[in-house]
């Protein structure tokens, strides 16, 4: 199984670097509060200076939102919507060890993180422009159809597992107590995105290993190693 993003992703946002983790021995009984609460705090620091929509990584995802034609107040990055929430309500609400422990990475780092089940996807992963006919599976159970063009997580199967990229991802691939086996992913547009991907990719790792039976496989990508096999 591979993850990758296509070559026109790669054009039209060079400034692009991800990160790439996979991991088995996944279960829904690890006990990851205490580290929720370490990175909960550095995004509680970083929120009584200034709000998240000052923070560079967001800027730069809201200039990026724009540049795919979305309204960046309308369509958020994913951090950007929990750091909002976060900020609202001084915590998130608990779904899965696995996905509140993200959350609370992607608060701390204000850096969109996605993680899906590798059981729900058909075949390769890519971050591509939707032609429009792929199916998107809501967290409701409604089936939606990418508008074409707009960026997507796209399968082998025409199976959208996320919308507008960083701003909705599918209940197709979503964690369950079922999950066994994630891949997890990371995007960013600022200007120090290469040093702070590395730099989330091994806490992220670091975290699994600590709290699951897991040896993460991990990957950075940029526009000279674009790809990440699993």
């Amino acid at each position: 199984m591979q993850f990758s993003h296509s070559d026109a992703i790669w054009q039209a946002f060079p400034d692009l670097r991800a990160g790439a983790l996979h991991a088995g021995g996944i279960h829904a009984d690890a006990d990851v509060e205490a580290a929720i609460a370490r990175s909960s705090a550095i995004a509680e620091a970083r929120l009584t200076q200034t709000q998240e929509g000052e923070f560079p990584e967001i800027q730069a995802w809201r200039c990026g939102f724009s540049r795919m034609g979305l309204k960046p107040t309308q369509y958020r990055c994913a951090s950007e919507a929990l750091l909002r929430r976060f900020r609202q309500e001084h915590a998130l609400p608990r779904l899965h060890p696995l996905i509140d422990l993200c959350n609370a990475i992607s608060l701390a780092f204000a850096i969109p993180i996605a993680v899906f089940d590798t059981e729900k996807i058909a075949g390769d992963l890519e971050v591509r422009r939707a032609r429009g006919d792929e199916t998107y599976l809501t967290f409701g159970g409604d089936v939606e159809y990418p508008e074409p063009n707009e960026v997507i997580f796209a399968d082998g199967g025409e199976n959208a597992h996320a919308r507008r990229w960083t701003n909705r991802q599918s209940g197709l691939s979503a964690v369950r107590e079922t999950t066994r086996s994630v891949l997890i992913v990371a995007e960013a547009l600022h200007a120090s995105a290469g040093d702070d991907i590395a730099r989330l990719v091994e806490t992220v790792a670091d975290a699994l290993a600590r709290h699951w039976p897991a040896a993460p496989k991990t990957a950075m990508l940029s526009p000279v190693s674009p790809r990440f096999e699993f």
